[in-house]
Protein backbone atom coordinates (compact mmCIF):
# COMPACT_ATOMS: atom_id res chain seq x y z
CA UNK A 1 0.00 0.00 0.00
CA UNK A 2 1.59 3.37 -0.97
CA UNK A 3 0.12 6.54 1.40
CA UNK A 4 0.17 9.61 0.91
CA UNK A 5 0.72 12.49 3.51
CA UNK A 6 -1.04 13.05 6.07
CA UNK A 7 -3.83 15.78 5.82
CA UNK A 8 -3.98 18.06 8.57
CA UNK A 9 -5.20 21.63 8.45
CA UNK A 10 -3.18 24.73 9.31
CA UNK A 11 -3.63 26.09 12.73
CA UNK A 12 -6.69 28.13 13.32
CA UNK A 13 -8.00 27.73 9.58
CA UNK A 14 -10.54 25.18 8.23
CA UNK A 15 -12.19 24.53 4.93
CA UNK A 16 -15.77 24.08 5.04
CA UNK A 17 -18.32 22.55 2.24
CA UNK A 18 -20.79 25.13 1.60
CA UNK A 19 -23.29 23.48 -0.22
CA UNK A 20 -23.36 21.51 -4.02
CA UNK A 21 -25.74 20.66 -6.78
CA UNK A 22 -25.64 18.51 -9.57
CA UNK A 23 -27.40 17.71 -13.06
CA UNK A 24 -29.57 15.22 -12.88
CA UNK A 25 -27.61 12.10 -14.37
CA UNK A 26 -28.67 10.29 -17.06
CA UNK A 27 -27.56 7.12 -19.14
CA UNK A 28 -25.46 7.53 -21.61
CA UNK A 29 -26.94 8.07 -24.91
CA UNK A 30 -30.14 9.30 -23.37
CA UNK A 31 -31.15 13.00 -22.22
CA UNK A 32 -27.86 14.73 -22.28
CA UNK A 33 -25.88 12.77 -24.93
CA UNK A 34 -25.58 16.30 -26.72
CA UNK A 35 -23.70 17.85 -23.53
CA UNK A 36 -20.29 17.59 -23.32
CA UNK A 37 -18.06 17.24 -20.32
CA UNK A 38 -17.41 21.01 -20.32
CA UNK A 39 -20.98 21.98 -21.24
CA UNK A 40 -22.58 19.48 -18.14
CA UNK A 41 -19.72 21.04 -15.37
CA UNK A 42 -20.94 24.76 -16.49
CA UNK A 43 -24.18 23.96 -16.05
CA UNK A 44 -23.41 22.60 -12.38
CA UNK A 45 -21.33 25.59 -11.51
CA UNK A 46 -24.03 28.04 -13.12
CA UNK A 47 -26.45 25.74 -11.33
CA UNK A 48 -24.55 26.20 -7.77
CA UNK A 49 -23.55 30.01 -8.21
CA UNK A 50 -27.04 30.83 -8.30
CA UNK A 51 -28.47 28.44 -5.93
CA UNK A 52 -26.29 29.87 -3.14
CA UNK A 53 -25.97 33.27 -4.68
CA UNK A 54 -22.13 33.29 -4.59
CA UNK A 55 -20.31 36.94 -5.05
CA UNK A 56 -18.44 35.86 -8.37
CA UNK A 57 -15.50 38.83 -7.27
CA UNK A 58 -14.64 36.19 -4.02
CA UNK A 59 -13.86 33.06 -6.18
CA UNK A 60 -10.52 32.53 -6.15
CA UNK A 61 -10.76 29.02 -8.02
CA UNK A 62 -12.34 26.27 -9.76
CA UNK A 63 -10.54 22.95 -9.12
CA UNK A 64 -12.22 20.11 -11.38
CA UNK A 65 -11.85 16.49 -11.70
CA UNK A 66 -12.78 14.27 -14.87
CA UNK A 67 -11.81 11.12 -16.37
CA UNK A 68 -12.89 11.40 -19.84
CA UNK A 69 -11.25 14.46 -20.98
CA UNK A 70 -11.52 16.81 -24.13
CA UNK A 71 -8.46 15.97 -26.04
CA UNK A 72 -7.66 19.34 -27.55
CA UNK A 73 -9.18 21.06 -23.68
CA UNK A 74 -8.51 19.13 -21.46
CA UNK A 75 -8.27 21.92 -18.80
CA UNK A 76 -12.08 21.62 -17.86
CA UNK A 77 -11.92 23.74 -15.17
CA UNK A 78 -10.88 26.76 -16.87
CA UNK A 79 -12.77 26.22 -19.94
CA UNK A 80 -15.79 26.07 -17.28
CA UNK A 81 -14.64 29.58 -15.77
CA UNK A 82 -14.28 30.88 -18.90
CA UNK A 83 -17.96 29.89 -20.38
CA UNK A 84 -19.23 31.45 -17.16
CA UNK A 85 -17.47 34.56 -18.44
CA UNK A 86 -15.27 34.22 -15.38
CA UNK A 87 -11.70 34.92 -17.42
CA UNK A 88 -9.63 36.23 -14.12
CA UNK A 89 -10.88 32.89 -11.84
CA UNK A 90 -8.28 30.51 -12.74
CA UNK A 91 -8.87 27.07 -12.84
CA UNK A 92 -7.31 23.46 -13.23
CA UNK A 93 -8.24 19.51 -14.04
CA UNK A 94 -7.25 17.20 -11.68
CA UNK A 95 -7.98 13.01 -12.76
CA UNK A 96 -8.06 10.21 -10.31
CA UNK A 97 -10.27 7.80 -12.23
CA UNK A 98 -13.22 7.37 -10.52
CA UNK A 99 -12.46 9.44 -7.37
CA UNK A 100 -11.48 12.42 -9.53
CA UNK A 101 -14.26 14.33 -7.79
CA UNK A 102 -13.30 13.40 -3.98
CA UNK A 103 -9.66 14.54 -5.01
CA UNK A 104 -10.60 18.31 -6.86
CA UNK A 105 -12.22 18.75 -3.40
CA UNK A 106 -9.34 17.63 -1.06
CA UNK A 107 -7.21 19.41 -3.42
CA UNK A 108 -9.49 22.90 -3.11
CA UNK A 109 -9.69 22.19 1.08
CA UNK A 110 -6.21 22.01 1.65
CA UNK A 111 -5.20 24.95 -0.58
CA UNK A 112 -7.95 26.48 1.91
CA UNK A 113 -6.73 25.12 5.07
CA UNK A 114 -3.24 26.47 3.80
CA UNK A 115 -4.51 29.97 3.35
CA UNK A 116 -3.74 29.39 -0.72
CA UNK A 117 -7.48 30.54 -1.40
CA UNK A 118 -10.77 31.29 0.35
CA UNK A 119 -13.41 30.32 -2.02
CA UNK A 120 -13.04 26.85 -4.35
CA UNK A 121 -16.09 25.90 -6.82
CA UNK A 122 -14.74 22.19 -7.30
CA UNK A 123 -16.28 18.86 -8.09
CA UNK A 124 -16.28 17.61 -11.90
CA UNK A 125 -17.67 15.77 -14.38
CA UNK A 126 -18.15 13.24 -17.73
CA UNK A 127 -20.07 12.35 -20.83
CA UNK A 128 -19.27 8.76 -21.91
CA UNK A 129 -21.85 9.78 -24.87
CA UNK A 130 -18.89 11.67 -25.98
CA UNK A 131 -16.05 9.76 -25.13
CA UNK A 132 -13.75 9.80 -28.23
CA UNK A 133 -13.18 6.90 -30.25
CA UNK A 134 -9.38 6.53 -30.99
CA UNK A 135 -8.49 4.98 -34.19
CA UNK A 136 -5.52 2.37 -34.24
CA UNK A 137 -1.97 3.60 -34.40
CA UNK A 138 -1.64 2.08 -37.70
CA UNK A 139 -4.07 4.51 -39.24
CA UNK A 140 -2.71 7.70 -37.29
CA UNK A 141 0.44 7.26 -38.61
CA UNK A 142 -0.91 6.66 -42.18
CA UNK A 143 -2.90 9.56 -42.53
CA UNK A 144 -1.74 11.99 -39.32
CA UNK A 145 0.61 13.65 -41.66
CA UNK A 146 -1.60 14.25 -44.60
CA UNK A 147 -3.82 15.84 -41.91
CA UNK A 148 -1.79 17.39 -39.84
CA UNK A 149 -0.07 19.02 -42.95
CA UNK A 150 -2.69 19.91 -44.52
CA UNK A 151 -1.28 19.65 -47.82
CA UNK A 152 -2.90 15.87 -48.65
CA UNK A 153 -5.31 15.56 -52.01
CA UNK A 154 -7.39 12.59 -52.70
CA UNK A 155 -5.61 10.77 -54.59
CA UNK A 156 -2.97 10.83 -51.23
CA UNK A 157 -5.73 9.75 -48.74
CA UNK A 158 -6.42 6.85 -51.82
CA UNK A 159 -3.17 6.05 -51.85
CA UNK A 160 -2.35 5.63 -48.21
CA UNK A 161 -5.85 3.94 -47.28
CA UNK A 162 -4.72 0.97 -49.75
CA UNK A 163 -1.45 0.72 -47.90
CA UNK A 164 -3.41 -0.32 -45.26
CA UNK A 165 -5.45 -2.86 -46.44
CA UNK A 166 -7.16 -4.94 -44.94
CA UNK A 167 -9.26 -2.24 -43.73
CA UNK A 168 -10.66 -4.09 -40.61
CA UNK A 169 -6.89 -3.45 -39.07
CA UNK A 170 -7.87 0.26 -39.12
CA UNK A 171 -11.51 0.59 -38.19
CA UNK A 172 -12.22 2.08 -35.05
CA UNK A 173 -12.08 -0.58 -32.33
CA UNK A 174 -14.76 -0.31 -29.10
CA UNK A 175 -13.63 1.52 -25.92
CA UNK A 176 -12.60 -0.83 -23.10
CA UNK A 177 -11.82 0.90 -19.86
CA UNK A 178 -9.36 -2.01 -19.45
CA UNK A 179 -6.39 -1.55 -16.98
CA UNK A 180 -3.11 -0.83 -18.87
CA UNK A 181 -1.12 -2.65 -16.52
CA UNK A 182 -3.25 -6.23 -17.15
CA UNK A 183 -5.61 -5.68 -19.91
CA UNK A 184 -8.43 -6.34 -17.24
CA UNK A 185 -12.05 -4.71 -17.80
CA UNK A 186 -12.88 -3.75 -14.63
CA UNK A 187 -16.19 -5.85 -14.80
CA UNK A 188 -13.48 -8.59 -15.12
CA UNK A 189 -11.49 -7.81 -11.80
CA UNK A 190 -14.74 -7.39 -9.74
CA UNK A 191 -15.75 -11.16 -11.04
CA UNK A 192 -12.47 -11.94 -9.75
CA UNK A 193 -13.38 -10.48 -6.20
CA UNK A 194 -16.51 -11.76 -6.06
CA UNK A 195 -15.48 -15.21 -6.55
CA UNK A 196 -12.30 -15.03 -4.38
CA UNK A 197 -14.14 -13.07 -1.56
CA UNK A 198 -17.34 -15.57 -2.00
CA UNK A 199 -19.43 -13.00 -2.78
CA UNK A 200 -22.98 -14.51 -4.08
CA UNK A 201 -24.92 -13.12 -6.87
CA UNK A 202 -28.09 -13.41 -4.42
CA UNK A 203 -26.30 -10.53 -2.18
CA UNK A 204 -24.84 -8.90 -5.08
CA UNK A 205 -29.03 -8.41 -6.69
CA UNK A 206 -30.06 -7.94 -2.68
CA UNK A 207 -28.09 -5.04 -2.57
CA UNK A 208 -28.44 -3.41 -6.20
CA UNK A 209 -32.82 -3.59 -5.48
CA UNK A 210 -31.39 -1.55 -1.74
CA UNK A 211 -29.96 1.12 -4.22
CA UNK A 212 -32.48 1.33 -6.00
CA UNK A 213 -35.24 1.83 -3.54
CA UNK A 214 -33.25 3.98 -1.25
CA UNK A 215 -32.56 6.37 -4.02
CA UNK A 216 -35.84 6.52 -5.08
CA UNK A 217 -37.63 7.24 -1.47
CA UNK A 218 -35.05 10.03 -1.38
CA UNK A 219 -36.47 11.40 -4.50
CA UNK A 220 -39.62 10.90 -3.76
CA UNK A 221 -39.23 11.84 0.05
CA UNK A 222 -37.45 15.28 -1.51
CA UNK A 223 -33.96 14.44 0.05
CA UNK A 224 -32.55 15.26 -3.64
CA UNK A 225 -34.41 18.56 -4.12
CA UNK A 226 -31.36 20.82 -2.78
CA UNK A 227 -29.03 19.27 -4.84
CA UNK A 228 -30.63 18.56 -8.32
CA UNK A 229 -31.26 21.55 -10.61
CA UNK A 230 -33.03 21.37 -13.67
CA UNK A 231 -31.12 20.87 -16.99
CA UNK A 232 -32.38 22.44 -20.03
CA UNK A 233 -30.99 20.25 -23.08
CA UNK A 234 -31.59 20.16 -27.25
CA UNK A 235 -34.24 17.50 -26.16
CA UNK A 236 -36.57 19.50 -23.02
CA UNK A 237 -35.92 20.42 -19.63
CA UNK A 238 -34.73 16.72 -17.53
CA UNK A 239 -34.91 17.30 -13.51
CA UNK A 240 -34.52 14.05 -12.47
CA UNK A 241 -31.85 11.21 -12.80
CA UNK A 242 -33.40 8.90 -15.67
CA UNK A 243 -31.57 5.43 -14.14
CA UNK A 244 -33.39 4.92 -10.81
CA UNK A 245 -36.07 2.26 -11.03
CA UNK A 246 -38.27 2.39 -7.91
CA UNK A 247 -40.04 -0.90 -9.41
CA UNK A 248 -37.04 -3.41 -9.70
CA UNK A 249 -36.66 -5.99 -7.07
CA UNK A 250 -34.75 -9.68 -6.78
CA UNK A 251 -36.59 -11.49 -8.97
CA UNK A 252 -36.42 -9.16 -12.02
CA UNK A 253 -32.61 -8.58 -11.47
CA UNK A 254 -31.61 -12.53 -11.39
CA UNK A 255 -32.66 -13.07 -14.31
CA UNK A 256 -30.20 -10.70 -16.10
CA UNK A 257 -27.43 -12.49 -17.35
CA UNK A 258 -23.86 -12.49 -16.54
CA UNK A 259 -22.17 -9.18 -18.21
CA UNK A 260 -18.47 -10.02 -18.35
CA UNK A 261 -18.03 -13.98 -18.09
CA UNK A 262 -20.73 -16.42 -19.25
CA UNK A 263 -21.32 -17.92 -15.24
CA UNK A 264 -20.34 -14.57 -14.13
CA UNK A 265 -22.36 -12.92 -11.18
CA UNK A 266 -22.39 -9.39 -12.35
CA UNK A 267 -24.78 -8.16 -14.78
CA UNK A 268 -25.79 -4.92 -15.90
CA UNK A 269 -28.45 -5.03 -12.91
CA UNK A 270 -25.56 -4.89 -9.92
CA UNK A 271 -22.95 -3.04 -11.82
CA UNK A 272 -22.77 0.89 -11.97
CA UNK A 273 -24.05 1.93 -15.68
CA UNK A 274 -22.38 4.63 -18.10
CA UNK A 275 -23.82 7.63 -17.04
CA UNK A 276 -23.46 11.57 -18.01
CA UNK A 277 -23.36 14.21 -15.68
CA UNK A 278 -21.66 16.62 -13.42
CA UNK A 279 -21.73 17.89 -9.92
CA UNK A 280 -20.33 21.24 -8.09
CA UNK A 281 -19.58 21.57 -4.74
CA UNK A 282 -18.53 25.18 -2.62
CA UNK A 283 -15.89 24.66 0.20
CA UNK A 284 -14.82 28.21 1.76
CA UNK A 285 -12.65 29.10 4.83
CA UNK A 286 -15.29 29.09 8.13
CA UNK A 287 -14.22 32.60 8.30
CA UNK A 288 -15.07 33.49 5.00
CA UNK A 289 -18.06 31.59 5.26
CA UNK A 290 -19.75 33.43 8.05
CA UNK A 291 -18.21 37.14 6.91
CA UNK A 292 -20.77 36.32 3.73
CA UNK A 293 -22.99 35.13 5.85
CA UNK A 294 -22.86 31.44 4.75
CA UNK A 295 -24.08 28.53 7.53
CA UNK A 296 -21.55 25.93 6.66
CA UNK A 297 -22.92 22.30 6.40
CA UNK A 298 -19.82 20.45 6.98
CA UNK A 299 -16.06 20.18 7.07
CA UNK A 300 -13.22 17.27 6.28
CA UNK A 301 -11.87 16.15 9.42
CA UNK A 302 -9.20 13.57 7.70
CA UNK A 303 -8.72 11.78 3.82
CA UNK A 304 -7.08 9.41 2.60
CA UNK A 305 -5.69 7.79 -1.41
CA UNK A 306 -4.09 4.60 -1.24
CA UNK A 307 -2.96 2.50 -3.76
CA UNK A 308 -3.14 -1.52 -4.44
CA UNK A 309 -1.84 -3.61 -6.94
CA UNK A 310 -4.41 -3.88 -10.01
CA UNK A 311 -3.26 -7.48 -10.31
CA UNK A 312 -4.55 -9.15 -7.25
CA UNK A 313 -7.70 -6.87 -5.99
CA UNK A 314 -8.39 -3.88 -8.34
CA UNK A 315 -11.02 -2.54 -6.12
CA UNK A 316 -10.27 -3.42 -2.51
CA UNK A 317 -8.25 -0.12 -1.91
CA UNK A 318 -11.47 1.33 0.12
CA UNK A 319 -11.25 -1.21 2.68
CA UNK A 320 -7.54 0.67 3.04
CA UNK A 321 -7.94 4.20 3.12
CA UNK A 322 -11.03 3.99 5.39
CA UNK A 323 -9.38 2.28 8.40
CA UNK A 324 -6.20 4.86 7.23
CA UNK A 325 -9.03 8.04 7.28
CA UNK A 326 -10.94 7.10 10.71
CA UNK A 327 -6.65 6.80 12.17
CA UNK A 328 -6.41 9.95 10.89
CA UNK A 329 -9.70 11.87 12.27
CA UNK A 330 -9.10 9.72 15.58
CA UNK A 331 -12.16 7.93 15.22
CA UNK A 332 -13.40 4.67 14.86
CA UNK A 333 -16.14 3.17 12.85
CA UNK A 334 -18.40 2.38 15.80
CA UNK A 335 -18.06 6.10 15.91
CA UNK A 336 -19.00 6.96 12.29
CA UNK A 337 -23.01 7.75 11.43
CA UNK A 338 -23.32 7.32 7.94
CA UNK A 339 -20.99 5.62 5.72
CA UNK A 340 -21.59 5.85 2.10
CA UNK A 341 -19.37 3.52 -0.37
CA UNK A 342 -19.08 4.47 -3.92
CA UNK A 343 -20.87 1.56 -5.89
CA UNK A 344 -19.15 0.13 -8.93
CA UNK A 345 -20.68 -3.07 -8.86
CA UNK A 346 -22.06 -4.42 -5.78
CA UNK A 347 -19.62 -6.89 -5.39
CA UNK A 348 -16.81 -4.66 -4.93
CA UNK A 349 -19.08 -2.67 -2.07
CA UNK A 350 -19.70 -6.29 -0.87
CA UNK A 351 -15.73 -7.30 -0.53
CA UNK A 352 -14.70 -4.54 0.97
CA UNK A 353 -17.26 -4.55 3.78
CA UNK A 354 -16.32 -8.31 4.10
CA UNK A 355 -12.61 -6.63 4.36
CA UNK A 356 -13.21 -4.24 6.73
CA UNK A 357 -14.78 -6.94 9.10
CA UNK A 358 -12.36 -9.12 8.73
CA UNK A 359 -9.53 -9.51 11.62
CA UNK A 360 -7.29 -11.50 8.95
CA UNK A 361 -7.65 -8.98 7.30
CA UNK A 362 -6.72 -6.17 9.47
CA UNK A 363 -3.75 -8.10 10.02
CA UNK A 364 -2.47 -9.16 7.13
CA UNK A 365 -2.98 -5.89 5.35
CA UNK A 366 -3.49 -3.13 7.96
CA UNK A 367 -1.36 -3.69 10.49
CA UNK A 368 -3.84 -4.26 12.88
CA UNK A 369 -4.76 -6.79 15.73
CA UNK A 370 -8.19 -6.53 14.87
CA UNK A 371 -10.56 -5.90 12.65
CA UNK A 372 -12.48 -2.30 11.74
CA UNK A 373 -15.65 -3.58 12.30
CA UNK A 374 -19.04 -4.52 10.83
CA UNK A 375 -20.87 -1.41 8.85
CA UNK A 376 -24.57 -1.22 9.62
CA UNK A 377 -26.52 -1.42 6.48
CA UNK A 378 -28.83 1.06 8.13
CA UNK A 379 -25.98 3.74 8.18
CA UNK A 380 -24.83 2.79 4.55
CA UNK A 381 -25.65 4.20 1.04
CA UNK A 382 -28.71 5.76 2.84
CA UNK A 383 -30.17 7.34 -0.22
CA UNK A 384 -29.00 4.71 -2.62
CA UNK A 385 -25.49 4.88 -4.88
CA UNK A 386 -24.35 4.73 -7.97
CA UNK A 387 -25.59 1.56 -9.12
CA UNK A 388 -29.25 3.65 -8.84
CA UNK A 389 -28.10 7.19 -9.02
CA UNK A 390 -25.45 6.18 -11.96
CA UNK A 391 -21.35 6.78 -11.87
CA UNK A 392 -20.37 9.90 -14.31
CA UNK A 393 -16.41 9.10 -13.46
CA UNK A 394 -15.05 12.30 -12.37
CA UNK A 395 -18.55 13.36 -10.45
CA UNK A 396 -19.41 10.80 -8.21
CA UNK A 397 -17.35 12.39 -5.55
CA UNK A 398 -18.25 15.90 -5.65
CA UNK A 399 -22.08 13.60 -5.34
CA UNK A 400 -21.23 11.88 -2.51
CA UNK A 401 -19.73 14.84 -0.67
CA UNK A 402 -22.44 16.77 -1.12
CA UNK A 403 -25.01 14.29 -0.30
CA UNK A 404 -23.69 13.61 3.17
CA UNK A 405 -23.02 17.33 4.24
CA UNK A 406 -26.28 17.70 3.35
CA UNK A 407 -27.33 14.69 5.26
CA UNK A 408 -25.48 15.93 8.45
CA UNK A 409 -26.88 19.41 8.37
CA UNK A 410 -30.45 17.86 8.01
CA UNK A 411 -30.60 15.38 10.38
CA UNK A 412 -28.29 16.82 13.06
CA UNK A 413 -25.50 13.68 12.78
CA UNK A 414 -21.80 14.42 13.56
CA UNK A 415 -20.07 12.40 11.44
CA UNK A 416 -19.72 10.35 7.85
CA UNK A 417 -17.08 8.26 6.42
CA UNK A 418 -16.54 8.05 2.28
CA UNK A 419 -14.74 5.37 0.57
CA UNK A 420 -14.38 5.17 -3.45
CA UNK A 421 -12.41 2.67 -5.43
CA UNK A 422 -11.01 3.75 -8.82
CA UNK A 423 -9.44 2.49 -11.63
CA UNK A 424 -5.26 1.44 -11.42
CA UNK A 425 -5.90 -0.03 -7.74
CA UNK A 426 -6.53 2.90 -6.13
CA UNK A 427 -8.38 3.98 -3.35
CA UNK A 428 -10.03 7.12 -1.70
CA UNK A 429 -11.51 8.29 1.44
CA UNK A 430 -12.82 11.03 3.61
CA UNK A 431 -14.13 11.94 6.96
CA UNK A 432 -17.15 14.47 7.13
CA UNK A 433 -17.97 16.08 10.67
CA UNK A 434 -21.07 18.44 10.93
CA UNK A 435 -20.85 21.89 11.36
Amino acid sequence: MAKNNESKPAKGRRAVVVGGVRTPFAKAFTDLTELDTIALGSLAVAGLLKQLDVPTREIDSIVWGGVILPPLTVNVGREIALELKLPSVEGQTVTRACASGLQAITHAAAAIERGDADVVICGGSDSTSNAPIAFPPKLVHKLGPLVLGGKGTPADYLGALVQMMPLSDVLPKVPKVAERTTGEVMGEAAERMAKRNEIPRAAQDEFAARSHHRAARAMANGRFDREIIKVQTPKGWMYTDNLVRADTNVEKLAKLRGAFAKDGSISAGNASPLTDGAAATLLMSEEKAKALGYTPLAAFRSWSYVAVDPSDQLLIGPALCMPEALDRAGLQLSDIDLVDVHEAFAAQVLSVLKALASTAFARERLGKDKAIGEVDVEKLNVHGGSIAIGHPFGATGARMVTTMANELAQTGKSTALLGICAAGGLGAAAVLERV
